[in-house]
This record gives structure tokens, C-alpha cells and sequence, in this order.
């Protein structure tokens, strides 16, 4: 079995997405579908780049909140 370079991208589903941000599946569908949120769309399901919830959870962070390196 041959493995992934580490450079490969990194998905998670639905359901993980909700559980990082806090909202319900449902929310993370109507982000999918306007577009707020990008996806790829595999069978019937959608997965979700780790890199735009990288982008969406940093969006969320408090006015004069900064991350400290490290953490």
C-alpha cells in the first residue's frame, strides 16, 4: 500500500466539521451548498478541506484575541 505525501490535502466530513465549530450538520450543509464553505462532493457525501476550516475557525476568533505560537 502506497502512502500519502504529507503535502496531501486533508479532509474531514460533514458531521467532524459541525463538531469543531460547534453548530449543527445542518448549518455546515447550508454553508456547503452557498457556497461560504468549500467541498468536494464524493458519492453522495461532501468532504470539507481541513485548510477552510482552518480559515473558518481563525474567522471566528474575538477582536484583539491573538493566537500565541505554539499552541
Amino acid at each position: 500500500m502506497t502512502q500519502l505525501p504529507r503535502s496531501a490535502p486533508q479532509f474531514y466530513t460533514v458531521a467532524e466539521v459541525a463538531e469543531l465549530t460547534r453548530v449543527s450538520r445542518m448549518t455546515v450543509y447550508r454553508m456547503v451548498h452557498s457556497g461560504d464553505l468549500p467541498a468536494v462532493r464524493v458519492g453522495s457525501s461532501y468532504r470539507v478541506p481541513k485548510s477552510a476550516v482552518d480559515e473558518l475557525l481563525g474567522s471566528f476568533e474575538a477582536p484583539g484575541e491573538q493566537q500565541v505560537a505554539g499552541e
